[in-house]
């Protein structure tokens, strides 16, 4: 695997802590957005230590490839973070499965980038990383999140009740996969 990869219209890296200005500016323009879906956030979250430690922490897990984030930044524009897709729980062993998670800027919605860059992801971790499995999980009422999932080939396997705490309420998650035989038909890689 590798620290940096390329689509059409796409550039995902792995960043170094250097990089916390931008990042804490991505998570303070999609704050509102964000928070409806993921759970309370340290305090701290928004400052530039905790990114800074967040992003050294991150770097380590993707040189051993136990959980990989990608930050996506458009071609025409290589300094402006548009969005992250990533690959957590990287399990190994009889498993060889990792559960995805991604994040797109509001301002590029609707563009296509979420689509781009998770088939990207898929790629890697089916191709490069010899995985066999991606799990991914949405709240039942985000519609355009399962949409895009259904649209890249993930199968709707059910619902995890109760699996996720947000904001004092204990949510249902929609559980999707997608394998790699699956992918390589749908995709065409051989």
């Amino acid at each position: 695997m590798k620290m940096k990869y390329e689509t059409d219209r796409l550039i995902l890296k792995i960043l170094p802590d250097t990089a916390a200005g931008r990042v804490l500016q991505f998570y303070l323009d999609n704050r509102e957005v964000f928070e409806q879906f993921e759970p309370d956030r340290p305090q701290n979250f928004y400052t530039m230590e905790y990114q800074k430690t967040l992003l050294h922490c991150e770097y380590n897990l993707a040189v051993k490839q136990s959980a990989v984030r990608f930050w996506l930044f458009e071609k025409s524009a290589p300094e402006q973070i548009i969005g992250t897709v990533s690959m957590q729980e990287i399990r190994r062993g009889f498993y060889q499965s990792c559960m995805m998670g991604y994040k797109i800027d509001k301002r590029v919605w609707r563009q296509g980038f979420a689509k781009e860059s998770i088939d990207k992801c898929i790629y890697i971790a089916f191709e490069e990383m010899k995985l066999h499995r991606i799990e991914a999980h949405t709240l039942p009422e985000n519609t355009p999140s399962r949409k895009l999932l259904e649209g890249l080939g993930f199968a709707w396997e059910g619902t995890k009740r109760q699996s996720v705490k947000l904001h004092g309420v204990w949510r249902d998650h929609e559980v999707y996969a997608l394998l790699a035989e699956e992918a390589k038909l749908l995709f065409g890689w051989f």
